[in-house]
């Protein structure tokens, strides 16, 4: 049965709108664990946007199940993440300007120190990447202990035949995660009806979700909108 983490940045989005206290990402994390999430997945960026370093603290104190941090491969994430210790931190792209993540990150050698120095810290490291086959190979000659799969372009297509090509793409690499021996996961651009045809490839180990989630509890709160969610990838 695969996992569900649930990314609340753009709760803290909301809130750094008006530079205020409300709403809470803390108590979202709590609402969205009473209501299924496995796992809280949130993104400390450099320009914090939306995401505190306050919230990194209180949340590593208070999550339940798992705590997973997003972060650029930098000197000064890499010192935050051994001082809060995540269970899992996810190594990403990162650029000032993008409104959100574009594209999956592009590894080289100089990540390799960066994924040895976390995981001698005891955390467990995943790289966001596109679904490329030599990339998933370097993830693992570098020492990563997962991998998620960029979905952005399969979430962004309209055309059905360009849909099932990147489908195809997308479970060529999963399939490939799975026999490197690392975890297999997907992310970006999900949401309640693109989500259903990962699912029925049976391969991933958990979904990271985050804006579908928030946009909907809008409309029906966040407790029934991250079970609706959950019960999507369990089906």
């Amino acid at each position: 049965m695969a996992d569900l983490g649930v990314n609340i940045d753009h709760v803290a989005t909301l809130r750094q709108a008006r530079l205020g206290i409300e709403p809470e990402p803390v108590q979202a994390a709590a609402v969205a664990e009473q209501n299924g999430a496995d796992q809280i997945t949130i993104h400390l960026r450099e320009d914090r946007r939306h995401i505190q370093y306050r919230d990194l603290e209180i949340l590593r104190k208070t999550v339940q199940t798992r705590l997973n941090l997003e972060m650029a491969a930098t000197p000064e994430m890499v010192k935050i993440a051994k001082e809060i210790k995540p269970d899992t931190v996810t190594l990403v792209p990162e650029k000032r300007e993008e409104l959100t993540t574009e594209g999956g990150l592009k590894l080289n050698k100089d990540h390799k120190s960066v994924i040895t120095e976390l995981k001698k810290a005891g955390i467990e490291v995943s790289v966001f990447i596109e679904p490329d086959l030599e990339m998933i190979e370097f993830a693992k000659e570098i020492g990563a202990d997962a991998v998620e799969i960029h979905t952005g372009r399969y979430a962004n297509l309209k055309k059905q035949n360009e849909i099932d090509k990147e489908l195809e793409r997308i479970f060529q690499a999963a399939k490939l995660v799975k026999k490197s021996k690392m975890r297999v996961v997907a992310g970006h651009g999900l949401n309640y009806h693109n989500t259903h045809k990962l699912v029925e490839m049976d391969i991933f180990e958990e979904y990271n979700i985050g804006h579908s989630i928030i946009s909907r509890a809008v409309f029906t709160g966040l407790a029934e909108a991250v079970y609706e969610m959950k019960t999507i990838i369990t089906s």
